[in-house]
């Protein structure tokens, strides 16, 4: 059992929170403004989740995920630089602009990515990027696709990223679907593959996929 702390309340964030208790983790949801009562979604199976503003979040925990919008995502978490410092941060956004519609379009940061500037922010911190390649369902259901996906790692350090690879175990990911990419630089190519998902999302509607290697 390990004491998580998701950063963002949105259906990213409050889904990896439920699957991610339900295999008997202790999770802290950070709110920018955390609720007076939980949730009415969270009653019955769901194991209890607390509920705690984004600071508070990130210090009472041992490892933080962030699921917050990827275009403010720098500016906050370099705040709780204090906070985060000897932590693992485990990166799930993707940091766009996006067209009138919602959908991404532009990188913020072309040439780099968002998980190099979070390391760069955060040099106490031991940051990894993952599940950023795929419709948000597939992350905490990876078996429902037809054909296996791929769930790629990229950080600088080798037991964060084991660490990580052992909670996409409890998300349903099979040893064989995660592929370690290398250092935090690699996650540069998987940041920019959420520019294909606009124009498959346009063609085929929203039904989950994932960017996956097929070997």
């Amino acid at each position: 059992m390990t004491s998580i702390g998701i950063l963002g309340t949105g259906r990213v964030g409050s889904g990896l929170a439920r699957t991610l208790a339900t295999a008997g983790h202790q999770i802290t949801l950070g709110h920018r403004r955390p609720p007076q009562e939980p949730p009415a979604d969270r009653t019955g199976a769901v194991p209890a989740i607390r509920d705690a503003d984004q600071r508070t979040t990130a210090a009472t925990t041992d490892i933080v995920i962030n699921a917050t919008p990827g275009d403010t995502a720098l500016e906050r978490l370099s705040a709780l630089h204090t906070e985060l410092a000897g932590k693992i941060l485990i990166d799930v956004s993707n940091a766009t602009r996006h067209t009138p519609d919602g959908l991404p379009s532009d990188l913020c940061y072309p040439g780099s990515s968002l998980a190099e500037r979070l390391q760069r922010a955060l040099p106490a911190t031991r940051v990894v990027k993952t599940l950023n390649t795929m419709l948000f369902p597939v992350m905490t259901a990876p078996a429902d696709l037809s054909t296996p996906p791929t769930a790629y790692l990229s950080g600088d350090d080798a037991d964060a990223k084991a660490i990580t690879a052992g909670l996409l175990a409890d998300l349903g990911w099979k040893p064989e679907w995660i592929e370690d990419l290398g250092d935090i630089t690699t996650a540069r190519a998987t940041e920019a593959v959420v520019l294909l998902v606009p124009h498959v999302l346009r063609r085929h509607g929203f039904r989950p996929f994932a960017v996956t290697v097929a070997r």
